[in-house]
């Protein structure tokens, strides 16, 4: 693999993997190449989502699976010199940034939550897991992925103060409007009612602790 050729990106944005569509391959390999990938993810957090994807079929994997581990090392090839870069700043804020792929698995239709937080110009918390529950909406799934990183912002920002070091008011971006409104709305209504507890827990930041949430916008080229 190291005299591949180069690839733009790790995965195909269409793709879709699922348990049974090829030949079955050898898991031993499969297993050995994916695990050594999860320790990538301490430099690489953008691979995040796609090592996420790969690691779902570690049991059984079949040849569409081994390809898209493949594409992953050809990306890696092209990337081997970069890496994170911290920095001292003078910015005590801590930033998050959230997103949610909505029912993309094909075989049990669950969401994928994916965030990653900042601490001043640095990155220092990312993720990327499959939701415990089927979302019906994209506003659910998001929302659902907002709730999970206000808590990984709530340990930081209690971790922080037990080290001395102050911090200013959290952010957190979402490309879902919707989930911003129903944050600000504190009206429960019936399609709310089976995500009662992640309403209350985001509801209670926003409108009484100075917590913030913007629209952010991202294009793929």
């Amino acid at each position: 693999m190291l005299e591949s050729r180069a690839q733009p990106t790790p995965m195909i944005s269409s793709l879709r993997l699922t348990k049974n569509a090829s030949t079955a391959q050898d898991p031993t390999l499969y297993r050995s190449v994916v695990g050594a990938l999860q320790y990538v993810l301490i430099t690489r957090p953008k691979l995040s989502f796609v090592v996420n994807k790969v690691c779902q079929f570690m049991h059984c994997p079949h040849e569409h699976h081994w390809r898209a581990v493949k594409r992953i090392l050809r990306y890696l090839v092209g990337i081997e010199n970069h890496g994170l870069i911290i920095q001292r700043n003078q910015h005590k804020s801590i930033i998050g940034f959230s997103d949610a792929d909505w029912v993309t698995n094909t075989d049990d239709r669950k969401s994928t939550t994916g965030y990653c937080i900042y601490f001043g110009a640095n990155i220092v918390s990312w993720f990327s897991h499959n939701q415990k529950v089927v979302s019906r909406s994209s506003t659910e799934a998001e929302y659902k992925s907002i709730a999970v990183v206000l808590a990984e912002i709530l340990w930081l920002t209690s971790l922080l103060q037990e080290l001395h070091i102050p911090t200013k008011v959290s952010k957190i971006y979402s490309d879902n409007l919707g989930t911003i409104q129903l944050a600000a709305n504190q009206i429960m209504h019936f399609r709310t009612k089976h995500f009662e507890l992640d309403l209350h827990f985001v509801w209670i930041p926003y409108n009484k602790c100075g917590l913030s949430l913007f629209i952010f916008q991202h294009s793929f080229k």
